[in-house]
Order: structure tokens, then C-alpha cells, then sequence
């Protein structure tokens, strides 16, 4: 097997788990590849230049890492494996302390590869010719930067307006992303392998306004109206642009999933209820702590 590994140096963890990784590897049948700013960590590693070639790309760091290795990868099918090296972590699928037990497992393919739904988001300016494109894993943000006030915004699906917001801005996210930004601006909850897209205002200001879960096929159309600033559209948190009135942010579902590594005993509602207290508190109904 092959294995990519990009990672953030910011975690003090990360020399330590490559030195394992490079302990385990020859024994486990890897080879390892790095990716460049890494390279001085592992004696001999090569360059992992082509993603093309690898099997499986592990990330070391938390959910904004797992994030760059979608984005690296550009919706080539080939499984991620997130190590947790922060506090929260909810895309990842494993700690520090269960990094050696998961990779040996995945070297001899006791793992899911789960499929997650993307979002192909566009934007268009006013000329009607498409001046920038992303893929996003989690979702897609219009906001209205620094500036205190709420900004208005048109939103179309599948050509027919269902809404004109008047917020600090709009989310639009994937079932993945639906624990992320959006949960924190009260978007709903969705299982991951729910294909949807989710349209959550962000601070509206009206009553009437409430997240709206739409079918994956649909195509959303989002244009600001009389906004004198520019505005700013943020991908996944990590890339974006500028976004100016008359322009419009076209948002549909992504060719190809981004495939995350899981086990089998680990379920969705298990890491919710570890890593984000759903349920409860602790303890509370039958006298356990919360797994």
C-alpha cells in the first residue's frame, strides 16, 4: 500500500507519529510518501508528488487538515485516513493513542471507505462568465465580512426563488458540514450518508426564516441584492473570494464524493455523542458516562 501523509506542524504530535509511522511501515507492507513540508521528518521518505499514485492519504492534524486533503486531492477516489491530533476532531477518525491499532488495520483492509457528499460551488460575475470554482467537503459561506450590518440575499432553487433573506449571511452545506458552521448557526443535524443540501441563515432577521433541508439534485442559485460592500464567499473555511452585487454563487452537488475512513463500530451517533455531548449529559439517564 502506498500512503500519502500531509499534515499540520503546528501539532507538537505530528514528528512523534511520523517517527511510529516510519517504525510500523516496513513490517505493515506501506510506503510511505510525504508531502513536502514534512519531508525533513522521516529520514528517506519521498516526495508524495503524484496523488495519482497513491492508495490511501493519511491526514495528521484535525478536521481544518482533513479539509486540505479533500482539497488536494481534487475528487480523486482514494480514502482518507484523519488522525486526530487536536481537541475536537469530528471528521477524523481516530486519536493519538489509537493511531498504531488503525493503521494496522487499515494496512490489511479492515476499514470502510464511506462515501461523503460534495458540493461543486461556482462563482459567477456579472457578465455571467464563471470566474472561480471549488469543491467543498463541508460548505459553502456568503457573509458579509467585518461590516455590522445584515445584508440581503435572493436564493433560488432549480430556477424558482423560494426566499430573500435578510441575515449576516447564508450557509450552504453538505450532510457533513451539517455538524460544522451550520450546526452552530441552528442548522439542522444530518446523518452523513443522507445526501442533501442545507440552506442555514445565518442570524436572520425575521422569524420566518428557518434552515431549509433541500434534495441533492437541486441547484442553488444565491444573488445579492443592494449590498454597497463587497461581500465574501468562504469554501470549507480555508479558500474563497470576494463576492459583489450582480454577481452570483452557484452551488449543486459535486461529481465525485470525498471517501472517508471508518471502522465498523464506530457509528455516527457514537462520535456525536462522544465528541459533541449529544444526548445528554453524562451520566444523567442510566448513572454511565457518555461513550
Amino acid at each position: 500500500m502506498r500512503l500519502g501523509v500531509v499534515g499540520h506542524r503546528g501539532y507538537e504530535a505530528v514528528p512523534d507519529v511520523l517517527r511510529t509511522l516510519g517504525r510500523l511501515a516496513p513490517s505493515l507492507g506501506l510506503t510511505v510518501l510525504l508531502e513536502r513540508d514534512l519531508l525533513d521528518l522521516i529520514d528517506g521518505a519521498p516526495l508524495a508528488d503524484a496523488l495519482d499514485e497513491i492508495d490511501l492519504l493519511m491526514t495528521l492534524g484535525g478536521d481544518g487538515t482533513v479539509l486540505r486533503g479533500a482539497r488536494l486531492l481534487a475528487g480523486r477516489q482514494v480514502p482518507m485516513l484523519g488522525i486526530n491530533l487536536g481537541r475536537l476532531g469530528f471528521l477524523t477518525c481516530c486519536g493519538r493513542d489509537e493511531f498504531e491499532a488503525s493503521l494496522r488495520r487499515v494496512s490489511e483492509g479492515d476499514f470502510l471507505a464511506q462515501p461523503r457528499m460534495t458540493l461543486d460551488v461556482r462563482a459567477i460575475d456579472a457578465n455571467g462568465r464563471e470566474r472561480q470554482r471549488w469543491d467543498a467537503l463541508n460548505d459553502a459561506v456568503l457573509t458579509k465580512g467585518g461590516f455590522a450590518r445584515v445584508v440581503n440575499l435572493k436564493v433560488s432553487v432549480d430556477e424558482e426563488v423560494i426566499a430573500s433573506y435578510s441575515a449576516d449571511g447564508l450557509i450552504v452545506s453538505t450532510p457533513t458540514g451539517s455538524t460544522a458552521y451550520s450546526l452552530s448557526a441552528g442548522g439542522p443535524v444530518v446523518v452523513p450518508t443522507v445526501e442533501s443540501i442545507i440552506l442555514t441563515p445565518i442570524s436572520p432577521h425575521t422569524l420566518a426564516i428557518r434552515p431549509l433541508v433541500l434534495p441533492p439534485t437541486g441547484v442553488v442559485l444565491v444573488q445579492a441584492l443592494d449590498s454597497p460592500e463587497e461581500l465574501l464567499v468562504t469554501v470549507d473555511g480555508q479558500v474563497g473570494t470576494t463576492f459583489a452585487a450582480g454577481e452570483r454563487l452557484v452551488v449543486r452537488r459535486g461529481p465525485r464524493p470525498v471517501l472517508l475512513v471508518r471502522f465498523t463500530e464506530t457509528t455516527f451517533f457514537a462520535r456525536m455523542r462522544r465528541k459533541l455531548g449529544w444526548g445528554g449529559l453524562a451520566g444523567r439517564d442510566n448513572g454511565e458516562a457518555a461513550c
